[in-house]
């Protein structure tokens, strides 16, 4: 294998902070990822990052997944950069399958689907968050399928902590947006609720890419002496117009990438989605004992429209799940001082679909898809504290999931000739999970972590419902994925900043993949794949007024060894040995800084290098054509006056033009569709807080 020699220099990168330097806080936090109860970060042996709200609230980023992309090693992908619809997040180089590979969790329940809708990002407003908390390369023994690389947790306020406050934002920019958020808490000292509505209407950079969103949040919460009650209650709306992509093929003379970036391939198409959730918990301290039960229902219906040039096919979905998650952690001294979380995870999914060849013919579907799957799930972690400065955490779990699948075939029904019914099928699996982590703390805020686990992945209901080769509708089962992982790190937090190493290893058998028209337009099993690669981050106060910190990422994806079949209509027996996976970057680094000009004005910028990776569907890396790396550059200047905030921010200062999503033709050389992401914008805000 080739090594590649990586010089990292840290130099500079935003620290959104108050108008007064602060020290880092994350030794301090009380941080819940890491062992599902509230614990302090400084003796976990866990690679974790915060971000605060402080550093949301000045943070010139739009959105959440270009909030984490400053992080060291996560990206984010975009289609259409317009309010993060169809974004996706991609933790240590999973391209592709990043979104099912890298858990997302709001207030520690997993919003990843059991489908390939994504997670709905814009409706999590920035006014709701109180913190995030990403944990990379741990997970799996806690959380379960899909934890590969890692969790991002995203904690939303408590109105225990926030007591009685208000605020109202306003925002309006480039290409028609305009957004209003509004936040409330109230908190009697036994009783409080915290509550948050937004809605945003955007006409995107795109054409036919209008974008309208609303949500509204609220957090209950009672006080019972040691413990609480909670009740979260969650509503979401989006319909946004699909642009679709644009054509570029040179032998053709046809580039609308640079001729027309902004224009709409597919006029007539568009989606919608609701989603409801509700969850109540309770938590209570008994003596030197925590236990904590949890209920929730989470639905979410999405309806889309797509014309395929006249071959137009209506979707109508439904997805709901309900959990049940109770656990306890419980003090202990056998090999020392020691903490043992013990749980049970029960997730069970419902999922039906609807197909027509339009929305007024639904009542007549061409194909009715019914599947119900049920996760169950025990795990253990113990913590031991070997001594003052050292730390020991094992963890194990099994986890068993069970699919029945249906689908009903209506001949009659408008549109349906030539189709067919998927055979009803059932599948049944268990995998586990293990970890193992040291932490030892050296002096002078320098500790060393290291860590070596197994995670898994089950492939979901968007990934069984597919094509065989004659393109009859079938029910393909694939084997789970497993992933075993190494990493090590080094950390150190002093009064004027903190920098962090770590260096990983993830070799996944069984990879979980799209694979089209090998066996139908399906999915299928990878060969062996392997990440490897480096993260250095840090932060540095300059001066009195001013912090400089940054972020850079190596990751090096690779196929091991093994032939992928292909089909018709693609490239047959493709060698993969050590061909890179497509759609992950090299390099990645992050930059700028945070400049208090004056007690009341704050100065924010921030760059970010993306290298260049190929296309979605160049596993030979032999299609000619890559994704270019790109450069954008992000400015936002914060004053306040009183109860005001004012600001005003520029994205991709320098106008850029760029993509980071493309495929490309398996047999037109030079021939590829992309996703061009917004040039310039600008935008201005206003805030009000009592």
């Amino acid at each position: 294998m080739k090594h590649q020699k990586l010089v990292a220099v840290i130099l500079c990168a935003v620290t959104p902070l108050a108008y007064a330097i602060t020290e880092d806080p994350t030794l301090q936090t009380l941080i819940v990822t890491g062992t599902r109860f509230e614990e302090t970060y400084a003796d976990k042996p866990l690679n974790v990052s915060i971000i605060t709200r402080e550093t949301i609230n000045k943070s010139s980023a739009r959105t959440i997944p270009e909030l984490l992309s400053q992080q060291a090693g996560i990206s984010a992908r975009d289609l259409f950069g317009n309010n993060a619809a169809l974004a996706t997040v991609d933790l240590r180089g999973f391209g592709a399958a990043a979104g099912q590979n890298t858990l997302i969790l709001l207030d520690g329940r997993r919003i990843t689907n059991a489908d390939l809708s994504g997670v709905q990002w814009s409706a999590i407003p920035f006014a709701s968050i109180e913190r995030i908390e990403i944990m990379r390369g741990s997970g799996a023994v806690l959380y379960g399928d899909g934890a590969t690389n890692g969790v991002i947790n995203i904690i939303t306020k408590s109105p225990t902590q926030a007591g009685k406050s208000g605020q109202v934002s306003v925002k309006a920019g480039s290409y028609g947006l305009a957004e209003v958020q509004a936040n409330a808490n109230y908190f009697s000292g036994k009783a409080g609720i915290d509550f948050t509505a937004s809605q945003l209407v955007s006409d995107g950079y795109r054409a036919n890419n209008r974008n309208e969103q609303t949500n509204v949040q609220a957090n209950t919460r009672w006080m019972l002496g040691a413990g609480e009650l909670a009740l979260k209650v969650g509503i979401d709306r989006q319909d946004i117009r699909l642009p679709g992509a644009r054509l570029v093929q040179p032998s053709a003379g046809i580039n609308l990438v640079a001729t027309d970036p902004r224009g709409a391939a597919t006029p007539l198409d568009y989606a919608s989605r609701d989603g409801n959730q509700v969850a109540l918990e309770w938590q209570q301290r008994f003596s030197d004992t925590d236990v904590n039960v949890g209920i929730a229902r989470r639905t979410k219906n999405q309806k889309s429209y797509f014309d395929f040039n006249g071959f137009p096919n209506y979707r109508d979905s439904d997805l709901n799940v309900t959990s049940f998650t109770p656990r306890i952690k419980l003090p202990h001294s056998f090999g020392g001082e020691s903490t043992l979380v013990a749980g049970i995870d029960v997730y069970r999914w419902n999922y039906d679909l609807n197909t027509s060849n339009a929305a007024a013919n639904i009542g007549q579907p061409i194909n009715q898809i019914f599947m119900a799957q049920q996760n169950s799930a025990l795990y253990l972690q113990n913590t031991t504290h070997l001594s003052r400065a050292t730390s020991l955490l094992a963890g194990v779990r099994k986890e068993r999931i069970s699919i029945n699948a249906n689908d009903i075939y209506n001949a009659a029904a408008p549109g349906a000739a030539f189709g067919s019914a998927a055979t009803p099928g059932s599948f049944k699996a268990s995998k586990n999970a293990y970890e193992l982590g040291l932490r030892h703390q050296l002096g002078s805020g320098l500790a060393l972590n290291g860590k070596v686990g197994r995670s898994f992945r089950f492939a979901n209901v968007d990934e069984i419902y597919e094509s065989s080769p004659v393109f009859t509708n079938q029910f393909q089962f694939l084997r789970p994925q497993t992933a075993d992982s190494m990493e090590v790190s080094v950390e150190q937090r002093i009064h004027d900043g903190n920098w962090r190493a770590a260096l990983f290893n993830n070799k996944v058998r069984d990879e979980i993949h799209l694979d089209p028209f090998t066996t139908g337009i399906g999915n299928t099993n990878l060969p062996p794949t392997r990440r490897r690669g480096v993260e250095l981050d840090g932060k540095w106060q300059a001066l009195p007024q001013l912090v400089l910190n940054a972020a850079y990422t190596y990751i090096d994806a690779k196929f091991l060894s093994g032939v992928l079949a292909g089909g018709a209509f693609t490239q047959t027996n493709v060698n993969l040995t050590d061909k890179r996976v497509p759609l992950v970057p090299r390099h990645k680094f992050n930059v700028g800084a945070a400049w208090v000009i004056n007690e009341k004005t704050l100065l924010n910028s921030s760059a970010t290098y993306v290298d260049s990776q190929f296309m979605d569907n160049d596993e030979a890396n032999s299609l000619g054509k890559k994704i270019p790396a790109y450069t954008v550059a992000d400015i936002k200047l914060i004053h306040k006056t009183g109860p005001w905030q004012l600001s005003t921010s520029v994205n991709n200062l320098f106008d850029r033009k760029y993509f980071n999503y493309a495929v490309s033709s398996q047999f037109i050389p030079g021939r590829y569709n992309a996703y061009p992401l917004p040039g310039r914008t600008l935008f201005i805000g206003a805030s009000y807080q009592h």
